[in-house]
């Protein structure tokens, strides 16, 4: 049970730009490349589930304190997520964000995808998650010959994108429960300062689709009122 969720959410993530980030795809090439993320994120968790090394998780922690922008992020209606940004092992990732908040990019866009227990994702510009800004970034993670070691532990901030690894380009997701199993595939880039109670009310009011994997009608999606530097 546990591998057949991993399939479904890791499908979600790298399926929901393949539109908007890779042009014309080829679905057949493109489910090929997702099967193979999938096992290899699933050995992974596997390895995790067994042992939690204290040395990975004070490695994580070194990595966080080193807090290059905050972000402010005002929720419509929910309030304020705060969101530190670290550009040690991701500059790229965090200066592609960083320029997209600075130009307004993200004011009146939405979180278009919501699971319990796992994270919300926003930054489309079509609020269906096929949707993004023009440029496309290489993928700072290690599956992807960066050495990135950032976790998704709860309250992280990574990247979206498709099963191409330097397709992302505005999605990016909050994790909402501890999600090791994309440790390695998807370039985390920061977490919550403060306003994870924020994070929990969209999860726990905000009303999906039946059987959609997570999918927000455009009615219900929460809105990002405005992103802005604070701190840099």
């Amino acid at each position: 049970m546990k591998k057949i969720i991993m399939l479904l959410l890791i499908m979600g993530l790298t399926l929901g730009l393949l539109t908007a980030c890779s042009g014309e795809s080829e679905p057949s090439s493109a489910y090929e490349e997702v099967e193979e993320t999938v096992e290899d994120a699933i050995e992974e968790d596997e390895v995790d589930s067994e042992v939690e090394p204290e040395e990975e998780l004070a490695t994580w922690h070194s990595v966080m304190e080193n807090i290059d922008y905050v972000v402010e992020m005002d929720m419509e209606g929910y309030g304020i997520i705060t969101i530190g940004l670290d550009a040690t092992y991701a500059p790229i990732t965090v200066e592609n964000f960083v320029s997209l908040v600075d130009e307004g990019f993200y004011d009146g866009l939405t979180f278009h995808r919501i699971i319990e227990g796992f994270m919300i994702q926003g930054g489309c510009t079509f609020g269906n998650g096929s949707g993004g800004s023009e440029n496309h970034i290489i993928g700072e993670f290690r599956d992807n010959g960066i050495d990135n070691p950032g976790r998704h532990y709860r309250g992280a901030i990574s990247m979206a994108r498709t099963p191409d690894p330097n397709s992302a380009s505005s999605q990016f997701f909050i994790v909402h429960e501890d999600s090791f199993f994309l440790d390695d595939g998807y370039a985390v880039f920061g977490h919550v300062l403060s306003g994870m109670e924020v994070v929990d009310a969209i999860i726990e009011t905000v009303e999906v689709v039946p059987d959609s994997d997570g999918a927000v009608m455009p009615a219900n999606q929460p809105v990002i009122r405005s992103a802005r530097v604070i701190q840099r």
